[in-house]
């Protein structure tokens, strides 16, 4: 349903906003952490389980909550289309590695003349199915586009997609970045760490608010201080594999003072996850 993208109105006053990602599709997960206090909640149809439908439902499950970004599969102008029309108006595009490629992304994602996003607008879920009269007007203004730097060559031009009109958070992709140069999950190599820095001085030079997710480089706090606006700090998944590991240790540990017997159990190591 058609609302003012309170999202993009605090990013715009100069505040640091902290978010949680949802992998599973749940939109029980959603309504749960939309009451908890977070800016935003990243449903993301990348890398998580959700699909179209359950995207429209997850949206719903945060009205009156938190508002939402939609990271997309793809920069595929007919998913973009379709997650618009069912009225997501923050947007996150994976994988940009050009100024071409940005401002084809924001092409899709607008109204003619600034874009070209197929009209459907009175029939759709982001108008409020034509009961907002004046939606084609407005949704161009209220949309929220994110687009993600993920290798090093897309940090090498991030000044060029930075940019581009209608790009409004350039979001960096640490370990798909580290990846591309051959040290995937080796966030505190210098090789990645100079990426980072690199990175890091075109998008300050933009003017525009940066995003990204705490990584063996950088926790959150740090993150603030260089200056990022768009930090999410937690996934669903994560929250409930961490709780449920908590108290699988607490039993396990009972056990064993109780027995005297070491319990072999099947506990995962501790691990750093950065996108």
């Amino acid at each position: 349903m058609f609302k003012p993208n309170q999202l993009k109105r605090r990013l715009a006053a100069g505040d640091a906003l902290f978010g949680a990602w949802v992998e599973t599709g749940s939109a029980t997960n959603v309504e749960i952490l939309a009451h908890q206090g977070f800016d935003f909640l990243i449903l993301d149809l990348e890398h998580g389980l959700g699909e179209l439908r359950d995207a429209v439902d997850m949206l719903r499950a945060a009205e009156g909550g938190t508002p939402c970004i939609v990271r997309v599969p793809w920069n595929d102008p007919i998913i973009l289309k379709r997650l618009l029309d069912a009225g997501a108006n923050s947007l996150m595009i994976p994988s940009v590695e050009t100024a071409e490629e940005a401002r084809a992304a924001v092409a899709a994602c607008r109204y003619p003349p600034q874009g070209r996003r197929g009209y459907a607008a009175p029939l759709v879920r982001a108008s409020t199915f034509g009961k907002v009269a004046d939606y084609m007007a407005r949704a161009n203004e209220e949309l929220l586009i994110v687009i993600q730097l993920e290798s090093a060559d897309a940090v090498h031009r991030a000044a060029e997609i930075c940019a581009v009109e209608g790009v409004d958070v350039p979001f960096l992709g640490v370990n798909d970045m580290a990846g591309s140069i051959g040290m995937l999950e080796q966030l505190d190599r210098p090789e990645v760490r100079v990426l980072v820095s690199e990175a890091e001085k075109a998008l300050l030079a933009s003017g525009k608010p940066m995003g990204t997710v705490p990584s063996a480089g950088a926790n959150w706090q740090s993150l603030i201080e260089a200056g990022y606006r768009l930090v999410p700090v937690a996934s669903d998944v994560g929250l409930m594999r961490d709780a449920a590991l908590a108290v699988v240790r607490e039993q396990v540990k009972f056990r064993e003072e109780r027995t005297g017997v070491a319990v072999h159990s099947a506990l995962p190591m501790d691990r750093a996850h950065a996108y």
